[in-house]
C-alpha cells in the first residue's frame, strides 16, 4: 500500500525527470519512489549520526568505552 506526499523539485531536476520517465516509458512517481527507497536507509544512517555527534559535541548524550559495552551489552545507562 502507497501513501501520497508532494515535493518541490528544482525546474532541471523536474526536467531531467521528465525527460527520464518519458524516455524509459515509467512515471515520474515510479523514479522518485525508486530513489527514495534506495537511498533512505544511507540518508537515516548519515543525518542521524549527524545529530548523534551534534547532541555528543553539545554534552547531550553521552558515551562508553568497548570493554564496557562488552560486560554490559544491555546498556541501561
Amino acid at each position: 500500500m502507497y501513501t501520497s506526499t508532494s515535493v518541490r523539485l528544482s525546474e532541471e531536476t523536474e526536467k531531467r525527470l521528465t525527460n527520464l520517465a518519458k524516455e524509459t516509458g515509467r512515471t515520474k512517481a515510479f523514479y522518485i519512489r525508486k530513489i527514495i527507497e534506495d537511498h533512505l536507509e544511507e540518508m537515516e544512517d548519515y543525518y542521524l549520526a549527524a545529530e548523534t555527534f551534534a547532541k555528543l559535541r553539545k554534552g547531550d548524550e553521552q558515551t562508553c568505552a568497548w570493554n564496557e559495552t562488552v560486560k554490559d551489552p544491555g546498556l541501561d545507562r
